[in-house]
């Protein structure tokens, strides 16, 4: 019995894990493609200057 409810909360733990790395993933992987399109629309000030020279 002890055994069984020992199962259940380890169970519980890991999808608890799993889920907020889940979640954490797709927020980093979200918030990398908006910085990456952001970043490319909108050049910062030393990839601007690259361009103005040439």
């Amino acid at each position: 019995m002890t055994f069984m409810l020992a199962a259940y909360i380890w169970h519980w733990w890991v999808g608890v894990v799993l889920t907020i790395v889940g979640i954490l993933t797709v927020a980093g992987v979200a918030a990398g493609y908006v910085k990456q399109v952001s970043a490319s629309r909108f050049p910062g000030k030393r990839q601007r200057r690259g361009h103005d020279e040439g």
